[in-house]
């Protein structure tokens, strides 16, 4: 028996001594090594660290050097300078789910192909470490990041597990390609729902703060989002930077400010930007909102070809549409005004009032092309209940017929604009009037035009200006079909007999002034010359009383 018991003693001693040795081996590179090639060849995973300390100081800590950590075939989970693990009673019943891990001064990519990960934390702490975020689509980089996560339960396609609070700090990071510094989230994650009480962020030399909520289906509720002096600059197209916001099923605005913002892109920019938006929500491609609220102001707005200064707006938002409340802006040295409603039912635009003051407008080059172009779906119809004008010049430089209108004013009543997402005056009445004009180098004064319109035709019931020496009056019909016929009749009183000559109709055989009386029937389509099928007769008579009459057709002088 005395044999037995030294025996047992003996055992034990040496057991001892080999743990003491396997305890001092793993602390140094040798050990560390053969540890990582065991642990690496045993299991689904790739781990590898240069050294193990641990101090009878903090008998329940493991501090790991150098660590690296992965899947097998798969990029690295964690580059570590340091890995902390504290141990507490639970290893007994379960020994992968430690007290706690700090990883310190490394990079932590957070890739949902690398979980599950086979251990878990009561708490996972960082302090100076890098986050990546692929293969979630948000392409998240972070740099300097410190926090925690309490607790830290990581499962397949969910690195930071179902239910934790979250709380975490970066000195620079990059969301979706949009940089910002000092950011600060703080939050709860509740299975497939993250509750983001804190979110704030250096952003563009400007600020962000708000709180926001990710419900399960991935649609997104943000509570309240405030912008402050945001300069940012952007290589995407306006479409493309607001494409973020359609990327996610749904996204619900509680309410959103943006203060002294200023934004740029290739071909567009606004400036000094106030913006003010309340209960909104973007969904499947459109919005829905049943009190909503939106009013902006800005310095400068450009899109493309549209430049607009000091733009006001204000509109509330509703099931059944926009109610424009104010929309003003200075636009190309004038002021512009209005106000109506975009009706949901028919996706109809009804402006109860339209104002144009003092403008000096220069028609694009493409304004023809740009008239008969199709409308987007949301707008099927333009109507202005209400028409003003004043003081405007209105030019085109189309050189094959360049004109201009000076001081041109008008007022018109129930004017639709726009049927079935097309470019034209389908109803209502308009009467126009200028102090001069220019067609085609002609000079004339005091033009004036008054129709009306219905489904039928366009009727210019008054059409005259005076030339240099006489008076030109015209009556007008424009069929609405297709073809669009249209047919004049016009009277010249006094007039130099080669006016014509300079719109388009040939040279006559007597010179002078006189009087013409003209009738003529066109078909006019954007997608067809108009010569072939011009007929008519014109009749003139000069001051020495000799006359001449010709008949055109087919755009030609018979």
């Amino acid at each position: 028996m005395k044999f037995l018991g030294k025996l047992l003693i003996w055992l034990l001693i040496a057991l001892l001594l080999v743990i003491l040795a396997f305890y001092f081996a793993l602390q140094t590179r040798w050990g560390a090594r053969q540890m990582s090639h065991w642990l690496s060849d045993n299991s689904a995973y790739q781990i590898t660290f240069e050294a193990m300390d641990h101090r009878f100081s903090s008998p329940s800590h493991i501090l790991l050097k150098n660590v690296t950590f992965g899947r097998d075939g798969k990029p690295a989970t964690l580059v570590a300078k340091d890995v902390d693990i504290g141990l507490s009673s639970r290893q007994i019943t379960d020994p992968l789910h430690v007290d706690t891990i700090l990883l310190q001064d490394g990079t932590l990519n957070l890739s949902p192909s690398n979980a599950p990960l086979p251990f878990a934390a009561d708490r996972l702490q960082l302090r100076n470490m890098a986050l990546n975020s692929p293969e979630t689509g948000w392409e998240l980089s972070a740099q300097r990041v410190s926090g925690g996560v309490a607790p830290w339960s990581p499962e397949a396609g969910n690195v930071l597990g179902k239910k934790a609070h979250i709380q975490m700090s970066a000195g620079s990071l990059s969301l979706n390609g949009v940089p910002a510094t000092n950011a600060l989230v703080e939050g709860d994650i509740n299975g497939g729902e993250v509750t983001l009480t804190t979110v704030g962020a250096d952003m563009a030399r400007g600020s962000l703060t708000g709180n926001a909520r990710r419900n399960g289906d991935g649609s997104w509720v943000v509570d309240n989002l405030r912008l402050n002096d945001i300069r940012l600059q952007s290589d995407k197209s306006l479409l493309d930077f607001m494409a973020p916001l359609t990327t996610v099923p749904s996204l619900q605005i509680g309410r959103l400010d943006v203060t002294d913002a200023s934004l740029q892109g290739p071909d567009w920019a606004v400036s000094d930007l106030d913006l003010n938006l309340r209960n909104l929500t973007l969904s499947d491609g459109g919005w829905q909102s049943t009190d909503g609220k939106i009013s902006l102001n800005a310095s400068e707005f450009i899109y493309g070809s549209l430049h607009l200064l000091e733009p006001i707006l204000n509109a509330e938002l509703s099931p059944q549409g926009i109610a424009l409340r104010q929309f003003t802006s200075r636009w190309e040295g004038g002021m512009v005004r209005s106000s109506g409603n975009w009706l949901r039912a028919g996706n109809a635009l009804v402006l109860d009032e339209a104002v144009v003051d003092g403008l000096e407008y220069t028609l694009p080059e493409n304004w023809k092309t740009l008239w008969m172009m199709p409308l987007p779906e949301w707008l099927q119809s333009v109507t202005v209940k209400k028409f003003g004008a004043s003081r405007n010049l209105v030019i085109d430089i189309d050189p094959k017929f360049p004109w201009q209108v000076t001081a041109l004013d008008g007022y018109g009543a129930n004017l639709q604009l726009a049927k079935n997402r097309q470019w034209g005056i389908w109803g209502g009445s308009a009467t126009l009037n200028g102090a001069a004009a220019t067609f085609n180098r002609v000079d004339v004064r005091r033009p004036a035009m008054a129709l009306n319109a219905d489904a039928s035709n366009v009727n210019i019931t008054k059409l005259s200006a005076f030339t240099e020496k006489g008076i030109l009056e015209a009556t007008a019909t424009v069929s609405q079909q297709p073809q669009r016929h249209t047919s004049v009749t016009l009277n010249g009183r006094g007039v130099p007999l080669n006016i014509l000559q300079q719109w388009g109709w040939p040279q006559l055989a007597i010179n002078g002034d006189g009087n013409i009386q003209l009738t003529a029937s066109a078909s006019i389509q954007a997608d067809a010359p108009l010569k072939p099928t011009v007929n008519g007769q014109l009749h003139a008579v000069n001051m020495a009383k000799q006359e001449v009459t010709q008949q055109m057709q087919g755009g030609e002088i018979k």
